[in-house]
């Protein structure tokens, strides 16, 4: 048994702490206001990973047509919880959403943990000259 819990209750989010993960220590969303970070858990499925005593430890959120399509995003692990398996069970719990779902097609981009994400069957495209990204600065 884990000693920690992961929960899909929006209620249970410590949207502050989930904001300052992303915002000042992500490298992939630096700067990303609170409101603009609220929007999203609002528009999204969300894992949180809490410790026994109920503190937020971890973070993760899907954006999903909930049939053919998701992206898993956000995902965070507080550096005083790091080494305790908390990313495996945040995106163990992120996967087998998605399988009872039946999505077809999940997607991410990430600069580490490449090696969690293959566990689950994360790969490079076969074919990524078919893959084409839109990305805005500053938005």
């Amino acid at each position: 048994m884990s000693a920690f819990e992961i929960s899909t209750d929006k209620d249970r989010l410590d949207r502050a702490r989930v904001h300052d993960w992303i915002s000042n220590r992500s490298y992939w969303a630096r700067g990303r206001t609170r409101d603009a970070q609220d929007r999203a858990i609002d528009a999204s499925r969300c894992f949180g990973a809490y410790a026994a005593d109920g503190s937020q430890v971890g973070f993760a959120r899907v954006v999903t047509d909930g049939v053919s399509f998701a992206w898993l995003c956000d995902v965070y692990v507080a550096d005083e919880a790091r080494g305790a398996g908390i990313g495996k069970l945040l995106v163990d719990a992120v996967i087998t959403d998605l399988d009872a779902l039946g999505v077809r097609r999940s997607l991410l981009m990430t600069a580490d943990a490449h090696g969690l994400y293959a566990q689950y069957g994360f790969a490079t495209p076969e074919d990524p000259q078919r893959t084409m990204v839109r990305f805005r600065p500053g938005a």
